[in-house]
């Protein structure tokens, strides 16, 4: 191999080189770009009672004749998981579950819905490196944007004075549902997020 034969490769190679990494670099932005585009779950919305004075509250309890399902009814799987989720949360902020046959300073109602909503993704990068010695080291290719229907679990939970017979607080969350079965981790995430901004007792945060 004669010397202008060596140098002729050494700058193919530095050439297909530097292309490979400018298309590692576009790849990396183009993934930077996607995860900043791609739609994330909105935040939870909450509503209190400006004259409530959550100090005084100390217990709560369920109102079963309102939350989700019918009076009378047996507590589904899925109801089990938000209870446990709600009263794991309530108690971290220093409320305690009523004893039976006890009235409560706070009663707990709560609506667990589904509905089908259409998701639109704005945009598909494709990324392509060219073969050995060609002049171009990659490609990227942009496809119009996509449109499907998704599952979106939305979670109300309704916090009741009884002493007043009203609502003293009110939480709303919404995630977009997996093809799977709904876990307790992700339900008790969900309801943490949810009552994040609960009024809490002695300084539990």
């Amino acid at each position: 191999m004669n010397q202008l034969q060596r140098v002729s490769r050494s700058t193919i190679l530095n050439r297909l080189l530097r292309s490979s990494l400018a298309v590692v670099c576009l790849a990396l932005g183009a993934t930077a770009l996607i995860s900043g585009c791609a739609s994330t779950p909105a935040e939870p919305q909450s509503m209190r009672d400006p004259q409530a004075d959550f100090s005084a509250y100390k217990t709560f309890a369920w109102n079963a004749e309102t939350s989700s399902g019918n009076a009378g009814q047996p507590v589904s799987v899925v109801d089990g998981y938000i209870r446990t989720a709600i009263a794991t949360e309530l108690t971290r902020k220093g409320y305690a579950e009523a004893a039976a046959g006890t009235t409560p300073d706070l009663r707990v109602e709560y609506e667990a819905v589904k509905a089908e909503k259409v998701k639109n993704n704005p945009f598909r990068v494709g990324i392509g490196v060219g073969s050995y010695g060609s002049n171009a080291g990659g490609s990227v290719g942009v496809s119009s944007p996509s449109v499907k229907n998704v599952e979106e679990g939305t979670l109300v939970v309704h916090v009741i004075d009884p002493a007043r017979n009203t609502e003293v607080w009110r939480g709303t969350a919404s995630r977009e549902l997996g093809k799977g079965n709904v876990e307790p981790a992700v339900v008790q995430t969900v309801v943490a997020d949810l009552l994040s901004d609960f009024p809490a007792r002695g300084g539990q945060p």
